[in-house]
């Protein structure tokens, strides 16, 4: 036993919680903590080229493993360039643990004239579950207990340590520090939800002529699915999912219908009784009212959530219950099994509802068979799901290509979609970092990213990253040289008057290409396929870059315009 430096307690610590990998851009006020990482088998530490693009790595990891991820940045412009990666964890329930280096205790909080300066606290509050400062080496290990449960304990969501330097530099003795497990400091269990309440909602659900349950990113969180599709199969419920809640049952169940087409929208407005399930029903659900949902005062709803915040917050529940929507469900399909036996067949009307849903997807499959030039994104998107084991981890990024993938890019098996530009932050930019996330983790998955040369030209210089980690990666970039979506808007509401949305031609291929990558340059549907084959033949990290139709506009364009702006008198 000897002394140990701050660095070298947190990563301890980090260790103990299981965390394998750190995200983030070095510093010098950080040495003490790197050097911990040193040859150390069980942690490894992943520099990025911007703090953003680190943070948006630890939000992937988190999303894959529903562990804390964790992400380092120095004092002053590091930790100020982190916001932008932390703001869509914030947003969508993300656990985080940010760590920031601070200048010395003696000299910080107020500060007194020191370069790099910045009260980071106050930073981050708004866009973090909680946040400390340490400013002694023996408050390492409560804080960071704190911090963890902070992040894990209710909704999750990113927290925030920020440690004076002075303090990752100070030694003492290792045998003053017991690092306890993590059942000793949080619960690894969330909270029940009230078992008259349960009951209330399984008569309900039993009585129900067409359930229907709508999942939400908090199945995901709680990491309830086999929960959610016991139920689901026991009822023979018809499922639908938020956005967000993608991913949490395969696309390929008989009763799913797709989010926000024709089916889905026609089964939410009928069902005699909705269970919503982790999901506040925020825009991309169109607020949970008519006429994509029924009249609430006809239809029964049930809401299950973590918290009480969002239960009723835009849709008025008959039974609200709060708790773990693992615990939860289970005890409510328990309760359910006291007052009916398990469903044979599924309610008459799915048909109805999945030959609606074909029909409208109809249009946007002949679409996809297009040998037009420029090519048509929806080629695309077909062809490389098409491409891919059902098993592979997809990665969505973009505006208009989010849109597009949406209709054909379908998830067969849990937890394999990552994407923020569909969950309430609507953030671009996290497709390269997601992807180098979900191949740390998983090696032996086929991992491939969608993405809009918008959004992919945001954090370009970590396909370095992917290079130097030697991960296979396929990056399709569905390139119209602009803005996309904002160049939609203006096409339709503005008689095509195009302001700061072009962009020049750009060559990502070889720009990957430059950094060690293997680059394809595609402007014929039939070299799609191909370019394909040889991404994954070189091993390497690849960038696709596809030439697509410029003015190819997705039907549910005027749709999203409508939600986002709301009220808003568009011009004719």
């Amino acid at each position: 036993m000897g002394k140990i430096t701050g660095g070298e307690l947190i990563k301890r610590i980090l260790v103990n919680e299981g965390i394998k990998f750190v995200f983030g851009v070095p510093g010098d006020q950080l040495y003490p903590l790197l050097d911990a990482f040193y040859n150390d088998d069980k942690i490894k530490f992943v520099t990025f080229h911007h703090e953003a693009a680190a943070a948006h790595a630890a939000d992937g990891y988190a999303r894959l493993t529903n562990k804390p991820g964790v992400v380092v940045a120095t004092v002053g412009p590091g930790a100020a360039n982190l916001t932008g990666g932390v703001y869509p964890a914030f947003a969508e329930g993300i656990p985080m643990i940010i760590i920031t280096a601070q200048n010395q205790s003696w000299k910080s909080y107020p500060d007194h004239g020191s370069m790099q300066a910045l009260d980071q606290i106050s930073l981050f509050k708004p866009i973090t579950k909680w946040n400390a400062y340490i400013s002694q080496w023996s408050r390492i290990p409560e804080l960071m207990y704190w911090a963890f449960r902070k992040a894990l304990t209710g909704r999750p969501g990113p927290v925030h340590i920020d440690v004076a330097v002075d303090v990752l530099y100070q030694t003492g003795d290792e045998n003053d520090v017991i690092i306890l497990k993590p059942e000793n400091y949080r619960s690894l269990k969330g909270p029940s939800g009230n078992p008259d309440l349960i009951d209330e909602a399984a008569r309900l659900l039993a009585k129900a002529k067409m359930p229907l349950i709508h999942l939400g990113g908090g199945i995901l969180r709680s990491d309830a699915m086999d929960e959610a599709l016991k139920l689901i199969d026991y009822l023979k419920a018809i499922v639908t999912t938020s956005i967000g809640g993608r991913g949490s049952i395969s696309e390929e169940y008989p009763s799913l219908l797709l989010p926000s087409l024709p089916g889905a929208l026609e089964a939410q407005t009928e069902a005699d009784v909705i269970l919503i399930a982790g999901s506040r029903l925020g825009d991309l659900d169109y607020w949970g009212k008519p006429p994509a949902w029924g009249d609430f005062r006809e239809q029964k709803t049930i809401h299950i959530d973590i918290t009480g915040d969002d239960i009723g917050l835009n849709r008025p529940v008959d039974i609200g219950i709060v708790g773990d929507l693992k615990v939860v469900l289970g005890q409510l399909l328990e309760a359910v099994k006291k007052y009916t036996p398990p469903r044979k067949d599924y309610p008459e009307k799915l048909n109805k509802y999945k030959e609606s849903e074909r029909s409208y997807l109809k249009t946007i499959e002949d679409l996809s068979y297009s040998n037009s030039i420029p090519i048509h994104p929806l080629r695309v998107i077909r062809e490389v799901r098409e491409f891919f084991q059902k098993d592979a981890i997809s990665v969505i990024d973009g505006g208009n290509t989010t849109v597009w993938a949406s209709y054909l890019n379908k998830i067969y098996v849990p937890k394999t979609y990552l994407s923020t530009a569909s969950g309430d932050s609507g953030h671009l930019g996290s497709g390269i970092p997601f992807s180098i996330a979900a191949k740390l983790l998983y090696p032996n998955k086929q991992v491939y990213l969608i993405t809009g040369d918008g959004a992919f030209g945001f954090h370009i210089a970590d396909l370095e990253t992917a290079c130097r980690e030697n991960l296979q990666i396929s990056m399709i970039v569905l390139n119209d040289s602009s803005w996309g979506m904002i160049k939609s808007g203006q096409t339709l509401y503005y008689s095509k008057r195009h302001v700061g949305v072009d962009f020049l031609d750009i060559r990502y291929d070889l720009i990957a290409e430059a950094m060690g990558c293997h680059g394809e340059y595609v402007t014929k549907p039939e070299e799609i396929r191909p370019a394909l084959e040889r991404s994954l033949e070189s091993k390497k990290t690849s960038v696709i870059n596809v030439i697509v139709d410029k003015n190819a506009i997705p039907p549910h364009f005027e749709i999203l315009a409508g939600i986002w702006l709301e009220g808003v008198e568009m011009p004719s």
